[in-house]
C-alpha cells in the first residue's frame, strides 16, 4: 500500500499527562480499508493512543493526519473539527447512550444537528442501521430497558449513521457480560468484511486474530511489536508479548 491510501498517518508522536508520558513517540500507518488490532496491558497507552485520533486528547509531540486533518496542530477550526467528528466515529466501553432519548432518539440527535439532514431522513437511516446490528425492534426502548450488548450494538449504529470513514473501537466488550460479547464481535466483524476502515483497542485475542490485518502490541508507551495478526498472535517474538499472551491465556496455534 502506498502512503496515499493511509486513513491515519502518525509519526513520533507522543502524549504526556504531566509528568506521566504515556504516548512515548509511536509511529505508524492505518490503511483505508484495514483492521488494525491495538493490544497490551493497562496502562500502556491504548486508549490514549485511540483517543489522539479523533481530538479527545491533543498529541504533545510528532505529526498526526486523520482523514487528511492535520491534528498535529494546536488548534482546529470548527469547520475541520466538525469534519472530523462526522468522518471518524468512535464506540466507548460505557456506550456513553443519552440516558433520557429514546433509542432512536440517540442515533437521529447528531445527524440532525450536525449533518443538518430532515427528521424523516434521520429517522430512516436510524431505523437501516439498527436493523442491520439486529436491534430493529428496540427503536422505541430507553437506554435502561436494553442488555449491555444491545446497548453497544445500538452505539455502533449511532456512530454509523454519521456515515464515518473510521470507526474507533476503545475496548467495546470489555463491560459485557461474557455471554454477550458474541453478539457484538458479529457486528464488528461484518463492518470489517465490508470494508470499513478500523481501529480495535481489545482483550479478545481469538477475534484479532480472526479479523485484524494486522496487530499493534504496545508496552510502556511504545510499539514493541506489530505485523499480520496471525504473526503477532501465533509467532510473538519479544519476552512481553509472549508474556501478556500467555496471560490472556490465548493458544498459539
Amino acid at each position: 500500500m502506498n502512503a496515499s491510501s493511509a486513513a491515519i498517518s502518525f509519526d513520533n508522536i507522543e502524549k504526556n499527562f504531566g509528568s506521566l508520558r504515556v504516548l512515548q513517540g509511536i509511529t505508524g500507518e492505518i490503511h483505508q480499508g484495514e483492521v488494525v488490532a491495538v493490544i497490551g496491558t493497562s496502562g500502556c497507552g491504548k486508549s490514549t493512543l485511540l483517543r489522539c485520533f479523533n481530538r479527545l486528547e491533543t498529541i504533545d509531540g510528532g505529526n498526526l493526519v486523520v482523514n487528511g486533518i492535520d491534528l498535529s496542530r494546536s488548534r482546529l477550526t470548527s469547520n475541520q473539527l466538525r469534519r472530523l467528528r462526522t468522518e471518524v466515529g468512535m464506540v466507548f466501553q460505557q456506550f456513553n447512550l443519552f440516558p433520557h432519548l429514546s433509542v432512536l432518539g440517540n442515533l437521529t440527535l447528531a445527524p440532525s444537528k450536525v449533518l443538518k439532514r430532515s427528521p424523516k431522513e434521520s429517522s430512516r437511516l436510524a431505523r437501516f442501521y439498527l436493523e442491520k446490528v439486529g436491534v430493529a425492534d428496540k427503536a422505541n426502548a430507553y437506554p435502561e430497558q436494553l442488555s449491555g450488548g444491545q446497548k453497544q450494538r445500538v452505539a455502533i449504529a449511532r456512530s454509523l449513521c454519521m456515515n464515518p470513514q473510521v470507526m474507533l473501537f476503545d475496548e467495546p466488550t470489555s463491560a459485557l457480560d461474557p455471554e454477550l460479547v458474541g453478539e457484538v464481535l458479529g457486528v464488528m466483524q461484518q463492518l470489517a468484511q465490508e470494508g470499513m476502515t478500523m481501529v480495535i483497542v481489545t482483550h479478545e485475542m481469538q477475534f484479532a486474530r480472526e479479523v485484524a490485518n494486522r496487530v499493534l502490541f504496545l508496552n510502556q508507551g511504545r510499539v514493541e511489536e506489530e505485523g499480520s495478526a496471525r504473526e503477532v498472535l501465533t509467532q510473538p517474538q519479544s519476552d512481553r508479548l509472549k508474556s501478556f499472551l500467555s496471560r490472556m491465556s490465548f493458544v498459539n496455534n
